[in-house]
């Protein structure tokens, strides 16, 4: 019996699926968060793109499509500066913070294995690349184009915004409160010693943690 645990101890204790086709389990948890992040990034990017077209091809240079009156319409305009307009006279200055942004998270990957960071990373991650693309490939041009918002919602009482800056303002907010409630990107938290188990993976963690320790 004992040597038939030994045979199968990796199937019945799941490490045979998480080692994956590389034989290394220790890595396969950084592997599925880095390929989560790049996915979730991937979706936004997307999404931001489709809708920017898409509202380009049909209300550039139309009244706004209003959608629910007072409340939330669609009005596409070019924005200068940062999320929701800030800063409008400092273009060139955001695209290199987005630039370094994209740069800091791929850097940070390399140490990725907690979830909830790495769906906050790729939320932050496609929102940068989303309004990146915007500077460097739309008018006036040279680090300096403008990105295409146009979701307004309270009409003339707040700023008109995109796919991209939800995602950036939304990965944001994760961020502090992850920061705040001691996560960490390795997945430990504050005063913890063990990676927290994520999807029955907590022993590979831990052996992990041991060998990075």
């Amino acid at each position: 019996m004992r040597g038939l645990q030994a045979a199968g101890g990796a199937a019945l204790t799941g490490e045979t699926t998480a080692e994956g086709p590389g034989g290394d389990p220790r890595r396969s948890p950084r592997r599925r968060r880095v390929a989560l992040l790049a996915a979730l990034a991937v979706v936004v990017y997307g999404l931001d793109l489709a809708t920017k077209t898409a509202v380009l091809r049909t209300l550039e240079g139309k009244d706004p499509l209003v959608l629910i009156p007072g409340l939330l319409q669609f009005r596409v305009i070019f924005n200068a500066g940062a999320a929701f307009s800030i800063g409008t006279g400092m273009t060139i200055v955001f695209t290199i913070i987005a630039a370094s942004v994209v740069v800091a998270i791929l850097r940070t990957a390399r140490k990725l294995r907690s979830l909830p960071w790495a769906i906050t990373l790729g939320l932050m991650l496609g929102g940068a690349l989303g309004n990146l693309t915007d500077r460097l490939f739309r008018a006036p041009g040279g680090f300096q184009g403008h990105v295409v918002d146009f979701v307004e919602v309270f009409p003339s009482h707040f700023p008109v915004f995109n796919v991209a800056d939800s995602a950036i303002v939304c990965g944001g907010i994760l961020a502090v409160y992850l920061a705040w409630r001691g996560y960490q990107l390795d997945g430990t938290r504050d005063g913890e010693h063990e990676p927290e188990a994520q999807d029955g993976e907590g022993s590979i963690d831990r052996a992990e943690s041991r060998n990075d320790g």
